[in-house]
């Protein structure tokens, strides 16, 4: 059965035990929104793979797309047996919302945002991000107190 892709306002309306961040490993905004997360994310939610890992690739797979488009940040949620993808302003509401307090409330308000103009407002900062946030030549190593989170180290 082919994984469903979800949208925001779906996803809500679901429970998830575990959550899988997808992530460009040598953008450095990226790398500051994996620190974010592991910083904000009191339950332990979250886990991580970079685009450029084999679990990435499998991930993306069965979703039948393409993890060569390092563009996108995408969330694998697993709320009991169905899996489906959040990507681009979708997966990044679904942290906020996931992790909780302001953060919560930000994407309440972001959420009302029609998609085509969060995603317009994503593609924009994905655009330039490199030049502006800087990036790594190999993916940065993460610390070992927070391992265990990372699926592809």
């Amino acid at each position: 059965m082919l994984a469903q892709q979800w949208t925001y306002r779906d996803a809500r309306v679901r429970r998830v035990s575990k959550a899988i961040f997808l992530y460009d490993g040598v953008c450095g905004l990226c790398n500051r929104g994996v620190q974010f997360i592991l910083r904000h994310d009191a339950k332990g939610s979250f886990r991580f793979a970079s685009l450029q890992s084999q679990f990435a690739h499998r991930a993306l797979a069965r979703h039948q797309l393409n993890a060569a488009d390092l563009d996108t940040v995408y969330v694998v949620v697993d709320s009991g047996g169905d899996e489906a993808l959040l990507a681009r302003s979708d997966a990044v509401l679904f942290v906020m919302r996931e992790i909780g307090g302001f953060w919560r409330a930000g994407a309440a308000v972001l959420g009302w945002l029609p998609r085509r103009l969060r995603d317009g407002g994503y593609d924009l900062v994905a655009r330039h991000r490199y030049r502006v946030f800087g990036r790594f030549d190999t993916c940065p190593v993460p610390g070992e107190n927070v391992r265990s989170r990372f699926l592809d180290v």
